[in-house]
């Protein structure tokens, strides 16, 4: 399956089971409020971080990673986004302690609308690395736990 989209080809709309799981995404993360998050992540999710090149595998590390994240950000706030077929690209601005930081959040929906992979892409560099230490100050001895050897 191929991921670009020619001029002649039409624009697929967002599956409707992934409108639905996105929804309960944006509730969560304006509210602040991942408790429900399990529930429509799949099990066999993958995290991708900005600061590590390996993927971080199943929905519990994926929560623990998302729930970390988001409580280093400060002032995080959806600008943009961009949604068809199985995929979300939600354009994000936050900061990480004084450092301003712009990124976006690639979410990829399964057939039945769980998420099955977000990727955290960021920048700048410095803001990605405080990103990381903030997560690893958090979350860090639970994070090892939970990796695959």
């Amino acid at each position: 399956m191929s991921n670009h989209v020619s001029a002649s080809e039409p624009v697929v709309p967002l599956a409707e089971s992934a409108r639905s799981t996105l929804a309960r995404w944006l509730t969560s993360v304006a509210s602040g409020d991942y408790r429900d998050l399990p529930s429509f992540v799949a099990l066999n999710a993958v995290y991708h971080s900005p600061v590590e090149w390996h993927p971080y595998p199943g929905r519990d590390l994926v929560c623990l990673l998302v729930r970390s994240a988001q409580g280093v950000f400060e002032n995080f706030k959806y600008m943009r986004l961009f949604s068809g077929g199985d995929e979300a690209v939600l354009e994000f601005s936050a900061h990480v302690g004084d450092i301003e930081m712009k990124g976006v959040h690639i979410l990829r929906f399964n057939d039945a609308g769980r998420i099955v992979d977000i990727d955290l892409i960021a920048r700048p560099a410095k803001g990605v690395m405080a990103l990381g230490n903030g997560v690893a100050a958090k979350a860090g001895p639970q994070i090892k736990a939970a990796m695959p050897a």
